[in-house]
């Protein structure tokens, strides 16, 4: 092994044993705690270190605001990238791709269809136009010819009714 890779492979370990934890801690930072992430950026923060070692200042204050420049940039233009290219997803499987199916919805809607025949007309009328019709109280008192109270109280009565129509269900 040729002297000034020696040097080098000695500069790394020094980096990595100095510096190694604090830019770790302070890459988790910036990669929003992603540990993994971190210490890639770590690894190729110290890669370019070594690579460059010829030119590095050995100052401790002057290496550490360099490998701490180096770490943010990296993660910055991985920031970037990420946000350039779309997030990679495996494909699905053939045998595994769910299918809409609607027998759900529609046995839903089966069981309240039976529950509102349940009702009483008058009850029905009442939930129909304040909850399908979207009308106000007010509206449907005006609409039935019928007092506010009472379009208020076949509500109550109805939503009580379809609550328990609906919990003997299931």
């Amino acid at each position: 092994m040729p002297e000034a890779d020696t040097g080098r492979d000695d500069l790394a370990a020094a980096l990595y044993q100095e510096y190694g934890r604090p830019l770790l801690a302070f890459v988790i930072t910036l990669t929003a705690g992603d540990r993994l992430w971190a210490e890639d950026v770590v690894q190729e923060t110290l890669i370019r270190a070594w690579r460059n070692a010829d030119k590095l200042n050995r100052e401790p204050e002057m290496l550490r605001a360099w490998l701490y420049t180096v770490a943010r940039r990296i993660v910055i233009d991985g920031w970037r990238s990420r946000k350039a290219r779309p997030q990679e997803v495996e494909e699905a499987d053939a045998d595994t791709v769910g299918v809409p199916d609607e027998s759900d919805r529609t046995l839903a809607a089966m069981v309240v269809y039976e529950a509102l025949r349940n009702l009483s007309p008058e009850q029905r009328e009442a939930v129909l136009q304040t909850y399908i019709r979207d009308r106000t109280v007010n509206e449907v008192a005006q609409t039935l010819g019928i007092p506010p109270g009472t379009v208020k109280s076949r509500i109550y009565h109805a939503v009580r009714a379809l609550r328990r129509a609906l919990r003997d269900r299931g």
